[in-house]
């Protein structure tokens, strides 16, 4: 008989270490599994078959025929997310025509007494890791260490590569964390002072030791990790197979070792000469490091679409020394020094202290030096038991700091350089288009209502990854906003891009220093809210609101769209937030108890209206982020149109109700909610007793402006996740399937 996933979720990857849009899992009657006739194994060949003899135009016929089979022998589906389905390395349509095979996103496994079968959505939130270092230091410490700074962007396995004083190349791999490499690593030969390592989140192949980085040459003597996807490996991969390449795993990364090494010797060139042109036939996204056992002495880099930083340190001799990171993190301890990569550039690093950067057109660039304002302290739990409580505690400074030379109480005045630079943009904008994802999108709904009620300018919020993809209507005198985090949002980027093409003026919000959005932008605002290490977004989630406030003041303050009075006491109140965020933190410290209650809960529906529904949304986002519990967003007045058909004396329903805004409409919603024995939570204004009578459990905020509501709100909503997601034993720093930054499709 079929049995549900849950169980087998838990104690096994699936193949690729995917989320699975359509999986069945069949555990055959009498307990035993011969691995030959179960059903899961007989539709998987049958796809198979059937795929090979006429192949589809899409794989969704293929989904069509696995529903079918599911109805005939009655098996139990699990579904995720809408059906979709990877073919060479893209998610989306297929080619009109194209054979399946099991990489293309049909996997078959088995575990313990069970086999599955899944076709996978492989739109990964893909963000692994590289570290690198050559110098006089050994390297492995620095590397161990770097990879575990750079845990939080999500992983499955993890890799070295170093280059000993006897000049042997080792490598070694290991899945799940880094203290599973490092536990192997122990016994083995890590000496050496030049060397790369990687962390790995599987996009080609399942995550093994195989697949995992660093990858090796086909004669060894080259070894290579590699973030992003290569989008045409199978061709290339065919082409190096009839030149006598053989692989041995399923990876993309392996055809671009195998592509640099086959360059190198066809050409007889150098490795940074091989690099260059090898890339040149690269279609995708990659951030790769490279090593060459016949060099030790040099090590070699490149990017396109993922983000790398070269550090600049000095060792103990005064000589030049250099760090490698996927960002600023593994980095910081060593020196303050960095180069920012940009697109298709490859840097050349060697013991001497020499740094050449070349872009793929063969123009020499000038490396440019940034002093990185990050303290190793900043990347420290300081005493928190998460990275996300300790950041959610963290935001009164963190917004003191992102005003702080921008917001004059004494002189009411708002100053954004981004907007006195380009004030003429924004006064005779047509309107103004905010482009985002996740998180930054339920900021960016909030800034569309501060900045049309403030600046009386049209704004339109869309999300990037759709933005990308349809035929948008952009005109010269539309203002596209970019707001995301880390600033390397693949989605985000290539709508900018787009606009950029369209004649757009570009404005970017991110927190991250030199970041790709940062640099594609015409102009900007950087949040300077700290290093926010949690993958769950908290203090940028309230940076890039108050920004988005401050953007709004100074447009209204160039278009003299407010009275004098009123833009007075707008610049008062919001200077006084961070002092409201404190006291919210401090007389809501028994949420820990209440979310003990809930953790029974299975599903979780988030209500708010005007300001505040877009604060339901990110309540919603952040539970089920970390704890993994179903929870939905809505407008309050939304209710009565389907949702309420879900209440009962189980289901708990989160109000956002501060007594500004429409806080009769939002009573008249508890009523309804009350009256179907759903259970109250709330965020009220202090004083409050109308909603706090009416309400099972209650947190209490300081009144403020209806526009700076959300500000304060929210973090009631994340303290009650955090808590959550705790009491059930969640990663809430790493919460499973998610990396921090989203920067390939």
């Amino acid at each position: 008989m079929a049995k549900k996933i849950d169980d087998g979720e838990k104690k096994c990857a699936l193949p690729g270490g995917t989320r699975s849009s359509l999986v069945c899992v069949d555990t055959p009657k009498n307990g035993s599994h011969d691995g030959k006739g179960s059903f899961c194994k007989q539709l998987y060949n049958s796809i198979l078959t059937i795929s090979k003899k006429a192949p589809l135009a899409s794989l969704y016929a293929i989904c069509t025929l696995l529903v079918q089979y599911l109805y005939v022998y009655k098996a139990y589906k699990y579904c995720t997310n809408t059906v979709q389905v990877l073919y060479n390395g893209r998610t989306g349509r297929l080619p009109d025509r194209g054979a399946v095979s099991p990489t293309d996103g049909i996997f078959f496994c088995q575990f313990r007494k069970c086999s599955y079968l899944c076709i996978s959505n492989q739109k990964n939130n893909t963000m692994c890791g590289i570290v690198g270092y050559i110098g006089e230091q050994e390297a492995y410490p620095i590397l161990i260490k770097g990879l575990h700074r750079l845990e939080y962007r999500g992983y499955d396995s993890a890799g070295v590569s170093m280059i000993s004083p006897k000049g042997d190349l080792n490598v070694y791999k290991a899945t799940g964390k880094v203290k599973a490499l490092e536990d192997k690593c122990a016994s083995e030969d890590v000496s050496g002072t030049i060397g790369i390592a990687h962390t790995r989140w599987a996009t080609h192949g399942e995550p093994n030791t195989v697949n995992a980085h660093p990858h090796l040459s086909q004669s060894g003597n080259l070894s290579l990790v590699h973030n992003g996807i290569i989008e045409n490996y199978k061709t290339l991969r065919a082409m190096l197979e009839k030149e006598g390449y053989t692989f041995c795993s399923e990876t993309d990364t392996e055809v671009l070792v195998q592509l640099i090494e086959f360059t190198q010797k066809k050409g007889r060139c150098d490795l940074f000469t091989a690099v260059q042109r090898a890339l040149k036939n690269v279609v995708g996204a990659y951030a790769i490091a490279i090593l060459e056992k016949k060099h030790p002495d040099h090590l070699v880099c490149a990017r396109k679409g993922s983000p790398l930083v070269i550090g600049v340190g000095t060792d103990a001799r005064g000589q030049k020394e250099f760090y490698l990171g996927s960002d600023a993190t593994p980095i910081v301890e060593y020196t303050k020094q960095v180069v920012y990569l940009k697109d298709e550039e490859i840097a050349y690093m060697d013991r001497t202290g020499k740094i050449d950067i070349v872009n793929l057109a063969n123009v020499h660039q000038t490396p440019e030096m940034h002093t990185l304002s990050l303290s190793l302290d900043e990347l420290e739990k300081g005493g928190f038991p998460h990275f996300m409580l300790k950041e959610i505690w963290e935001q009164p400074n963190a917004l003191r700091t992102c005003i702080k030379g921008r917001l004059h109480p004494k002189s009411h005045d708002v100053v954004l350089s981004g907007i006195i630079d380009h004030k003429e943009k924004f006064i005779n904008a047509r309107r103004i288009i905010i482009c985002a994802c996740g998180t930054s999108w339920h900021s960016a709904l909030i800034g569309k209502y501060f900045i049309e009620e403030a600046a009386q300018i049209p704004v339109e919020v869309e999300y990037a990854s759709e933005f990308r993809y349809r035929n948008p209507v952009i005109y010269p005198d539309d203002v596209v906003i970019a707001v995301s985090q880390s600033g390397e949002t693949a989605d985000t980027l290539a709508a900018i891009q787009l606009a950029e093409q369209k004649g757009a003026f570009l404005y970017g919000i991110c927190n991250v220093i030199g970041s790709s959005i940062a640099r594609a932008t015409h102009s900007g605002t950087y949040l300077h809210v700290g290093p926010e290490i949690g993958v769950a977004s908290t203090k940028a989630f309230t940076g890039q609101v108050i920004t988005l406030c401050l953007l709004g003041l100074a447009i209204a303050k160039e278009k003299h769209t407010l009275s004098d009075e009123m833009f007075h006491m707008l610049v008062d109140e919001l200077y006084q937030i961070p002092d409201k965020i404190q006291w919210t933190l401090e007389n809501n410290k028994n949420i820990d108890q209440f979310a003990q209650m809930f953790t029974y809960c299975r599903n979780f529906i988030f209500l708010g209206r005007g300001y505040n529904y877009p604060v339901a949304l990110e309540g919603a986002l952040k539970l089920k982020e970390i704890s993994y519990l179903h929870a939905e967003g809505y407008p309050a007045a939304e209710m009565k149109h389907g949702p309420i058909a879900l209440v009962d004396e189980e289901m708990p329903v989160v109000f956002i109700a501060p007594k500004r805004g429409m806080y009769d409409k939002i009573v008249s919603n508890i009523q309804e909610i009350k009256s179907r024995k759903g259970k109250i939570i709330s965020v009220v204004t202090e004083g409050d007793v109308t909603v706090k009578g009416m309400s099972d459990y209650c947190f209490v905020i300081p009144d403020t402006r209806d526009c700076f509501v959300p500000l304060l709100s929210v973090i009631p909503l994340q303290l009650l996740a955090y808590y959550i997601a705790t009491a059930k034993g969640r990663n809430v720093d790493q919460p499973r399937n998610l990396a921090k930054s989203v920067t390939v499709e």
